[in-house]
């Protein structure tokens, strides 16, 4: 190639045609007699092993479908991936959650790193992958945990991933976590103009990581079943706030509202749509907007980096004048050693309201 030529380094459709030394592989759930039940059963109690990779490497896809008989199975199975030996995991996060909704529902949607796939009849099933890059130079660690009182009687997957000859010293390390409040707490004010926040301290917190990387996004999950506020019987009005490095007031990037974060306007009025990078992947109501939504927002193009630490947080309304169900899951990348992950909600905490 002519040294003046060079393949933009963004786009993987323009990088697609790059010839690269590597071998692809894939674990999956196939019956190895030869037959045809390509699926695996999880105990309850049960911690099963999906893959055990010896690196160097990078899982380039994961794909899951699951049959079970608890209706909320999605928040009580949960996900976890371990790179290069470490103790604790790197990812932590109930399965449905980790791919895009809340609440232990499936729903259709399709975004660039993540989607779900429902059709009629299904029930509460999807196919579900994830299109996050997964570096690794030793070893990728990836299980299940059945924390259901009935079995999963059948668990499929795909785990598709490349290997190399040699390790990227360059790339982090691929880190989600799963948080909650249920509620969060309502700040009282005795009057409109008292409703003032400008410290961040009762936010809702999202990511709370330490080290060096750059966080990727997020998918927030609300049961907005106490949202009314004056004139409001929604849950926006809440601004997004990430501190960067330790920082106190200002934070280095502050939004002016929920909906904005997610690059909506005017509240969520289209309800659910699937874009790239931002979308609603669960809403119904949008004249009051009730119930249960999930909406995601990924950094693929303006990735937030951090050298010491970052801390991303959203008001739960205006100064956080609303009392709302909310969940969360984060995606970043970061240098190891991490922090470790804040221990995950016992399962009956983590089932949604009614």
């Amino acid at each position: 190639m002519p040294e003046n030529v060079s393949l933009p380094s963004h786009s993987p459709l323009a990088g697609l045609a790059t010839l690269r030394d590597c071998r692809s592989k894939r674990v999956s759930s196939w019956d190895q007699t030869g037959g045809n039940r390509d699926a695996i059963p999880v105990e309850p109690g049960e911690t099963a092993t999906l893959a055990d990779i010896e690196g160097p490497g990078s899982i380039r896809h994961i794909w899951f479908t699951i049959g079970c008989a608890d209706q909320h199975y999605l928040r009580k199975v949960v996900l976890r991936m371990f790179w290069d030996g470490e103790e604790h995991p790197s990812v932590e996060a109930p399965v449905g959650d980790f791919f895009g909704v809340g609440h232990a529902l499936t729903n259709h949607f399709v975004s660039l790193p993540l989607s779900m796939t429902k059709g009629p009849g299904w029930g509460n099933r999807a196919g579900m992958n994830c299109y996050f890059p997964m570096p690794f130079a030793e070893r990728a660690l990836i299980t299940v945990e059945n924390q259901c009182e009935v079995p999963v009687g059948a668990f499929y997957y795909y785990i598709d991933h490349e290997l190399y000859d040699e390790p990227d010293d360059r790339q982090g390390r691929f880190h989600a976590c799963y948080d909650q409040e249920y509620p969060c707490e309502k700040v009282e004010f005795r009057s409109p103009e008292q409703e003032i926040n400008l410290t961040g301290d009762e936010n809702y917190v999202i990511l709370g990581a330490e080290g060096r990387g750059h966080y990727v996004g997020c998918v927030l999950s609300v049961d907005n079943f106490n949202a009314y506020h004056q004139n409001y019987t929604w849950f926006g009005e809440g601004d997004d706030m990430i501190f960067v490095d330790g920082e106190k007031w200002p934070p280095s990037l502050h939004g002016t509202g929920t909906e904005d974060y997610f690059c909506e306007a005017w509240g969520f009025p289209s309800g659910e749509y699937s874009g790239p990078y931002t979308g609603v992947s669960l809403g119904k109501d949008v004249i009051g907007y009730s119930g249960k939504w999930s909406v995601y927002r990924f950094h693929i193009e303006d990735p937030v980096h951090f050298r010491k630490s970052i801390r991303v947080t959203i008001e739960h309304g205006h100064a956080n004048d609303q009392g709302n169900d909310y969940s969360s899951v984060a995606y970043w990348y970061q240098a190891e050693p991490h922090k470790p992950l804040a221990p995950l909600p016992p399962a009956q905490d983590r089932m949604p309201r009614r």
